[in-house]
């Protein structure tokens, strides 16, 4: 029977060392250090701008790690109405969508970054406003009562993978962690970020949610860390990409000794590649900028400032003037004669196919 580090009797005195990761931290400290400057020249309006499109991808990439893809216009629309941005898209609302995002606004926009139960509760509650995780009834904004094991494999050949502690010490846990985390001031912001990740998804408090719970703390944290209430990288989607070595990760450490230095290392990496891409969202955000700076006077209707502005953030495949006349509910011949008129100012060019393949895309070159 596997012994989990939650049954250690120093559980949870973690510790480490610190000489194996101490120039991994540096670095990624200096990362920190200059995005943090290289976001501040970019003003008020584009800093905001920035920060949407970070939270959208910590929204989407948060949310798939679980399995639950999300349509990205329906969180844009979400976030732009939550933060007071502009947008023009779909104005349709979606429960499971405006949870996650009030769950990520509230733990990192706002100035209040302390966890009480009651918060945590709201998250838990936000992420699942139907009292349901699919088809199956949970408990929601209260601590789980039954026991809680990680598995995978088919009936009859199921492997545990983790088993959480136990539903009556999740209110002595949960007490303790809170305590830690509002009050541990001595560790190093980063490091804390780390341990708080580990140590709340180890607890696995709720009946479902833990991790997007977990992530959303551990983001609290770092916008602790950056000094800021907008978030320009995302943790989520580094996490995302090494998903399988994520939960391997945590396998591995929840079935280790009390001391997490793998765990930080590992967390720190992929820290440290999510500062590194978020040159790609403030690039993303300035090309875009530039390019309705160049090209704004020369729209001749909300067509086409919105399609423009799709083509720009996720559109899918070719644009052709029949997804064009779907997206805008117009006539394909309205479509073309905006396309056309786009074409003629330079602003789209017609790519060299023809007949049914004939698409556009976007002149760059701005």
């Amino acid at each position: 029977m596997a012994i989990y580090i939650h049954q250690l009797i120093k559980w949870p005195q973690f510790n480490w060392n610190e000489q194996d990761f101490i120039s991994l931290l540096s670095e990624v400290r200096h990362l920190q250090g200059k995005l943090m400057g290289k976001v501040e020249l970019l003003g008020f309006e584009l800093k905001g701008k920035a920060n949407l499109e970070t939270l959208i991808q910590d929204v989407l990439q948060t949310s798939e790690i679980e399995g639950e893809i999300l349509n990205p216009e329906l969180v844009r629309s979400s976030i732009a109405t939550r933060l007071g941005l502009e947008y023009s898209g779909l104005e349709n609302s979606d429960g499971n969508v405006d949870g996650i995002v009030e769950l990520m606004i509230d733990a990192t926009q706002n100035d209040d970054k302390v966890l009480t139960e009651d918060r945590l509760f709201g998250w838990h509650a936000a992420l699942f406003p139907t009292g349901r995780s699919g088809m199956h009834k949970i408990e929601v904004a209260k601590w789980r009562s039954g026991a809680m094991q990680v598995v995978s494999g088919g009936m009859g050949r199921e492997v545990v993978h983790y088993e959480a502690p136990k539903a009556e010490l999740l209110n002595n846990e949960m007490k303790h962690f809170i305590e830690w985390y509002n009050n541990e001031q001595g560790l190093e912001s980063l490091l804390k970020a780390a341990v708080a990740h580990l140590w709340f998804i180890t607890i696995h408090p709720f009946d479902d949610g833990n991790g997007r719970i977990a992530r959303a703390i551990t983001d609290m944290q770092l916008s602790k860390s950056d000094g800021v209430n907008q978030r320009f990288y995302s943790m989520s989607t580094e996490i995302n990409k090494q998903k399988k070595s994520y939960y391997s990760i945590l396998e591995r450490t929840q079935k280790d000794d009390l001391n997490i230095t793998e765990w930080i290392i590992w967390f720190l990496g992929r820290l440290k590649n999510s500062i590194i891409h978020s040159s790609v969202i403030v690039d993303k955000v300035v090309a875009k900028h530039n390019f309705w700076m160049k090209y704004a006077t020369k729209i001749s209707n909300d067509r086409q400032q919105v399609m423009l502005n799709k083509l720009m953030d996720n559109f899918e495949g070719n644009l052709n003037t029949s997804k064009w006349a779907k997206m805008t509910k117009t006539s394909p011949d309205t479509a073309l004669r905006d396309i056309t008129d786009l074409v003629n100012k330079g602003i789209l060019i017609k790519a060299n196919s023809g007949g049914r393949s004939t698409h556009y895309f976007l002149n760059d070159n701005f």
